[in-house]
């Protein structure tokens, strides 16, 4: 069985107070997962990573060994596809975890998405923000 995770984060003001949204569905389309988190303050790109990561880790605590990842930030996409370098200093420290997380996978593939078919992790990126008053 593969299944789908759906990821999304974010940042009002870049940097400025940042979440995270993560959604698992199952072969079938049914959410299995669903994840809403403030995370203080971040970039965007720190926030994409982070949801990124959660959202693995919560699909190998899950038991999933076969993974589709689908987001909406293309940089982050073509840096984990190998298409572009990761330069930034800060973003690399997120890069080398993810490296390391992919490899407890038996198949994982990521997948750039418009963000209008990102709809459920980026509302609960925003839910996080607006609970916290952000």
């Amino acid at each position: 069985m593969i299944y789908s995770l759906y990821t999304d984060g974010g940042a009002r003001g870049n940097p400025g107070p940042g979440a995270i949204g993560v959604v698992i569905y199952d072969e079938n389309k049914n959410k299995i997962y669903e994840l809403s988190k403030y995370i203080g303050m971040s970039t965007n790109n720190e926030a994409e990573y982070t949801s990124l990561i959660e959202g693995i880790g919560s699909a190998l605590d899950k038991g999933i060994k076969n993974l589709n990842v689908f987001m909406d930030s293309e940089l982050i996409i073509k840096q984990v596809n190998g298409s572009y370098k990761v330069k930034n200093e800060r973003l690399k420290v997120f890069y080398n975890k993810l490296v390391l997380l992919r490899k407890k996978f038996d198949f994982i593939n990521f997948v750039h998405i418009k963000r209008e078919e990102n709809k459920q992790a980026d509302l609960l990126v925003n839910e996080a923000l607006d609970k916290n008053g952000r």
